[in-house]
């Protein structure tokens, strides 16, 4: 009976949540990312109201993720040699002040376009070395054989996070004011702070070392291009990711001319958010995460982008937009289980790294053109030509890659899930 007990235990969705140390971690990122995602959607709402126009809302992505494009790889390799959990330390602090000097340029009256693109770029290199460090570090809360749910779990409380971010701000910004949404994200960075803090050393497992010197970078991308079937996929995640979520830069804008207001922003990221953290948990509960998954999920994506596009109000926007984010969370939740699945343990900070490269330090890329093409052909395509390409890219790969692998055996030979 307690053989059937502890494999129902192991099985489910929340198995990592065992531990105390994924339990209190986790807790304390998800109240820290309903303020960041707040703080998120007021800006993306001030810089609509200051510019009126998508590119400007491109650009401030650009200077929000374009870090990550250049720092991202470095930042892996340092969460590979240094204490994940000190650089977690830094990085969340200095993220905490950020918000706060938002709050004070907003209170003085101080918060122009330019402090708000300064202030981006700040929390774009802060967050370009947070990234790898931080969810390196989820993966040493566990056992081994806990990673892939717990990475996750870890994309659940990230999406899940962003149910309750954009509806604080649209309920919010009206009455109070954007400021007051930069003094909750400072005010929640308290919680992530105290949980890192909290973690107790001895439930945490030792971390593979680089040691000093070599191409650890180098190496990284040797092992990428050499694995059977890790290149082409890496290749179609980065196409998806630069085209396919990319919904934030055209919104503010559809919302308040094609929706008739401004709140629609907010509503819609929330039914979003709803679908991504329902394909994160759908992802968290499957014992192995196959490709096929997350080539149907990113089909999902796609065909409800094309959905999103032709939506003439913010209700039909609110019901496309939560398969919208079912797909594209399961795409990514599943991107980051089925490598850590396979790579070597001293490879997962670098693993994480060239994922958080080819996803978020896409954006300064996809966001800019997608925001041009809002401003020069119309919000409609804005939505319409991302959808396409990631649908195209979701089949190539399942029909010139995966299909044609599996019959040749090389899947197998390397027990790589298809």
């Amino acid at each position: 009976m307690t053989d059937g007990v502890d494999h129902m235990s192991r099985s489910s969705t929340f198995r990592s949540l065992r531990h105390r140390n994924a339990r209190l971690f986790l807790g304390g990122l998800a109240v820290s990312q309903i303020g960041a995602w707040a703080q998120f959607t007021a800006v993306a709402v001030l810089v609509d109201r200051l510019t009126e126009s998508t590119t400007a809302i491109g650009i401030l992505t650009a200077f929000q993720f374009g870090p990550l494009l250049i720092l991202g790889a470095w930042a892996g390799s340092l969460s590979d040699r240094f204490d994940r959990r000190r650089i977690v330390l830094w990085t969340q602090s200095l993220l905490a002040v950020q918000a706060v000097l938002f709050a004070v340029a907003y209170v003085t009256d101080t918060l122009s376009i330019g402090v708000i693109y300064v202030l981006t770029l700040l929390l774009g290199v802060v967050s370009a070395i947070d990234n790898p460090a931080r969810r390196g570090f989820v993966t040493q809360l566990v056992e081994p054989e806990e990673i892939s749910n717990v990475m996750s779990l870890n994309t659940a409380t990230m999406t899940g996070s962003r149910i309750f971010g954009p509806a604080i701000a649209a309920l919010l910004l009206g009455p109070l004011g954007a400021g007051w949404l930069f003094v909750v994200n400072a005010a929640t960075s308290i919680a992530i702070i105290y949980s890192i803090i909290g973690v107790d050393p001895d439930g945490v497992q030792p971390a593979p070392r680089v040691a000093p010197g070599g191409r650890p970078i180098r190496d990284a991308v040797r092992y990428i291009a050499h694995t059977p079937l890790l290149g082409p996929v890496f290749v179609v995640f980065a196409v998806v990711s630069t085209f396919g979520y990319n919904h934030n830069v055209s919104l503010p804008r559809i919302a308040s001319d094609v929706w008739g207001s401004e709140a629609w922003f907010g509503w819609v990221m929330t039914a979003t958010s709803v679908g991504s953290f329902t394909g994160s948990l759908l992802t968290a509960g499957r014992a192995k995460v196959t490709l096929r998954w997350m080539i149907g999920h990113a089909l999902l994506l796609g065909v409800s982008g094309i959905g999103l596009a032709f939506s003439s109000n913010g209700w039909m926007g609110l019901v496309v937009a939560v398969p919208l984010g079912l797909g594209g969370a399961a795409f990514i939740a599943s991107m980051n289980s089925w490598t850590q699945d396979i790579c070597p343990p001293e490879m997962r900070g670098r693993m994480l790294a060239f994922i958080a490269i080819a996803f978020l330090g896409s954006y300064p890329i996809g966001g800019p053109i997608t925001g041009v093409v809002g401003d020069v052909v119309g919000l409609t395509w804005s939505l319409l030509y991302g959808a396409i390409i990631v649908v195209v890219a979701a089949m190539w790969l399942e029909i010139r890659v995966v299909q044609r692998t599996t019959r040749h055996g090389a899947a197998t030979e390397r027990r790589l899930p298809v």
